[in-house]
């Protein structure tokens, strides 16, 4: 059973950060049967969004897709609904999620990761008026279908640039939650941009669980042991690409007095995080508000997006953050960042998409 929460308007929640590992969201109440009468949709002016692994509160990629569906809310005047993924859950799930928020009368509604996708094909069929979004996949398509991707290899290169000159060992670490082609581009990027700034650079890479088991984004305690043993292993800074299990990498450098580099969302800035902001050297941002934020508009305007939408470097739709001082301070971290973008959007620097 899931949860299905409709607000009029979304007000900001700030989750407490769960360092002991909570589990796929959790949250559980009632809901409505999947049924042969699914392809009868109501109109509305309502948008939803079916949340991934960790759910809202994540400090990272679930509460992106959440400022944007707020800032819909905000800006555009429409009423909104949220679902919160359960642990272990199947395909069936999220097809009975999907069909319950579109059978409300969503317009879009969108799944938060590329988990959704088998879900959102079989579900786009049953309501052909409707637009489904699905953030980080091409593999499904269909005429009512907007694929929102990012070139999260190039922002990855970034932050390799800044890590590697930011150690004073030679030595960084990678942290990827679970090991899907997603994260490695994560990694590809990342360790890419550390070899091209320092050739003679170690970086210590692994992953929290392999598919099909999805739970690496959402163990904070998990992600806080592998980090603390590439510390152990002379790593002085530590980017993980682990939603939720990213925070606990990111309590371990900052009690060790490291750096750490946040992913998906500006992190510096997550108030669940605040204890633990002045290590957390930039963050590697990955525009999923403004993705989320631009489908709903374009289906409220009448003009429903659809097919491929992607954000890279050269639309600001991955970047590096530079909310904290200290980094803006590091005269030769941050001129060797913005080279290496502008590299990037020349197409001088070709960023790879796998190790």
């Amino acid at each position: 059973m899931r949860r299905i929460t409709r607000i009029a308007t979304v007000g900001i929640a700030s989750a407490a950060l769960a360092l002991s590992a909570t589990a796929c969201g959790g949250k559980k109440s009632s809901d409505a049967s999947s049924s042969s009468s699914s392809s009868s949709e109501t109109k509305s002016a309502g948008a939803a969004i079916a949340y991934d692994v960790g759910g809202r509160g994540d400090q990272s990629f679930n509460d992106a897709a959440y400022a944007g569906l707020e800032k819909a809310a905000k800006d555009l005047k429409v009423t909104t609904a949220e679902a919160e993924p359960t642990e272990g859950e199947s395909e069936a799930d999220k097809v009975q999620r999907l069909t319950e928020l579109a059978r409300k009368g969503n317009n879009p509604v969108i799944g938060v990761g590329f988990s959704y996708a088998p879900a959102i094909e079989k579900v786009a069929k049953k309501f052909p008026n409707t637009t489904f979004g699905i953030i980080d996949d091409t593999s499904k398509t269909g005429a009512n279908i907007a694929n929102l991707v990012f070139n999260e290899e190039q922002g990855s290169y970034l932050a390799g640039v800044a890590a590697a000159k930011a150690s004073k060992t030679g030595t960084v670490g990678f942290i990827g939650g679970v090991e899907v082609p997603l994260i490695k581009k994560f990694q590809a990027g990342f360790e890419q941009g550390v070899k091209d700034t320092n050739p003679n650079a170690k970086v210590l890479s692994a992953y929290l669980t392999q598919p099909p088991d999805f739970s690496g984004f959402a163990k904070p305690d998990l992600g806080k042991a592998t980090a603390k043993g590439q510390l152990d292993g002379g790593a002085d800074v530590i980017y993980a690409a682990a939603g939720l299990a990213g925070s606990g990498a990111i309590e371990a450098a900052s009690s060790a007095g490291k750096w750490a580099i946040g992913v998906d969302s500006d992190q510096y800035n997550q108030p669940g995080l605040a204890k633990y902001k002045d290590r957390i050297l930039t963050s590697v941002t990955k525009d999923v508000s403004l993705a989320v934020y631009d489908l709903i508009k374009s289906v409220k305007d009448g003009k429903p997006e659809s097919g491929e939408v992607r954000y890279g470097l050269d639309k600001n739709g991955v970047g590096l953050a530079d909310s904290n001082p200290q980094y803006k301070s590091m005269a030769d971290i941050t001129a060797a960042v913005e080279k290496a973008k502008a590299e990037i959007i020349a197409k001088k620097i070709n960023v790879k998409t796998a190790p």
